[in-house]
């Protein structure tokens, strides 16, 4: 062993700091290996590294005997007095029995035994540091890819941001900063690895909780979350507050908070709604600013029938049930929403509903409605354009004719004061 090999032992004991005899003694254990196949199945053989000058020596335990029969074991009473002027039969005598050119075989063995040990208390140190960061927020940068996993360097240690966790709508150029959610830290077969995450919801509640401080105290609590990474997310709040607006608080002034959540997740757009225990309610404030008609509530199988009018059905549902399918998410109950159903009326029922009309006016009987009708008279727009002269052309109604007329401009008269709406039934 030479300086060489110290100066790597010192080096490393500065970077991670660890104990210069810790690594020598994890290098000596890992030598045992290299020295008993250089020297033999010798008798409780090790191996002993000079902190100084860094030579490596092996060292047996040999039994002193009269004969010897087995040299890995027994050493001759002439050559252990030469160690040991008192050694006596039967006792133990510790002998070098360093091979010649050990040192270089070794010397590769022990840099190799190094470089594992080290990598190890790395991984000790990673597991010890940010077992207990798991939902916290780092910032790192990108350093390498691999295959689709970005590989981010947090200074000290590296971590993962699989391409599971990434957001489909964004690229990473080595160097960039970025920010990323510490999703778990995993204690595996290669050791402890750091898991970020950019796509996991949890990330957008956190950095709320990092911007609006009524969240972080408590205030305000987020009840739900929907999120489809890189293109939208629904956040529902609740206020333990009366005084506090839990959409506003989150908003912030002129938008602020929020748009500097949205940087963040470069553009990406966010809902923050109102919780409501009542589902209906809910669901409401979740497909807002689509106006809904009508709602069918099935609590047994957790189901929402929603009736829109045609014209709000594309606002309602999203670009590619989108809104729809992150309003499920968010509610956790099954949201359908349908357009309502248009009533085609045929001939007769258009007939009987302007009959009712006409003979909804004071002073038209509903036969002579009929009549007045089937003769083109459909509203009292019509009535009120027609003169008792041409009523009596109609043989049934010549002689009711006047009290027609009448009756028709008392009712105009009347909606024109009550400010009544005239146009056609």
């Amino acid at each position: 062993m030479n300086a060489e090999f110290l100066a790597v032992i010192e080096f490393w004991e500065r970077e991670k700091g660890i104990k210069k005899e810790v690594l020598i003694a994890a290098v000596e254990e890992a030598l045992l290996s290299a020295a008993k196949k250089a020297v033999g199945p010798a008798r409780e053989l090790r191996c002993v590294i000079d902190p100084k000058g860094g030579d490596i020596r092996a060292f047996a335990k040999l039994i002193v005997a009269e004969r010897v029969e087995s040299k890995h074991d027994q050493i001759s009473l002439f050559d252990a007095r030469r160690i040991n002027d008192e050694a006596q039969v039967g006792e133990e005598v510790e002998v070098e029995v360093t091979p010649a050119n050990f040192g270089r075989i070794a010397s590769q063995n022990a840099k190799q035994a190094l470089m594992q040990h080290i990598r190890r208390a790395e991984k000790e140190l990673i597991y010890a540091e940010f077992k207990d960061r798991s939902g916290d927020i780092v910032s790192g940068t990108v350093r390498r890819f691999e295959r689709s996993d970005v590989t981010v360097d947090l200074g000290k240690f590296e971590a993962i941001l699989p391409n599971r966790e990434r957001v489909p709508t964004e690229e990473y150029q080595i160097g960039e900063r970025i920010r990323c959610y510490v999703k778990a830290v995993e204690n595996g077969m290669h050791g402890p690895e750091i898991i970020l995450s950019r796509a996991d919801p949890k990330f957008v509640i956190k950095l709320f909780q990092l911007e609006v401080s009524e969240i972080n105290d408590g205030t305000i609590e987020v009840k739900g979350i929907a999120r489809e990474p890189g293109f939208r997310t629904k956040l529902a709040v609740h206020s333990r507050d009366d005084k506090v607006d839990p959409v506003g608080a989150c908003v912030g002034l002129r938008g602020q908070r929020v748009k500097n959540i949205v940087r963040e997740l470069n553009n990406e757009k966010v809902d923050i709604i109102k919780w409501d225990p009542n589902i209906k309610n809910y669901v409401s404030n979740a497909l807002n600013p689509a106006k809904l008609k009508s709602f069918v509530v099935d609590e047994i199988g957790h189901r929402v029938k929603v009736l829109v009018s045609e014209d709000q059905l594309s606002l309602a549902i999203g670009k590619r049930g989108q809104n729809a399918r992150l309003t499920s998410k968010l509610t956790g109950w099954h949201v359908d929403i349908e357009p309502e159903p248009t009533l085609t009326l045929g001939f007769e029922e258009k007939v009987a509903q302007a009959v009712d009309a006409v003979a909804a006016i004071p002073g038209i009987p509903r036969e002579q409605a009929d009549l007045l009708v089937h003769h083109g008279l459909k509203s009292l727009e019509d009535l009120s354009e027609v003169e008792a002269e041409d009523l009596a052309d109609i043989p049934e109604l010549a002689e009711h004719a006047a009290s027609i007329i009448q009756a028709v401009q008392s009712e105009v008269s009347k909606r024109a004061q009550g400010g009544t709406d005239t146009s056609p039934l």
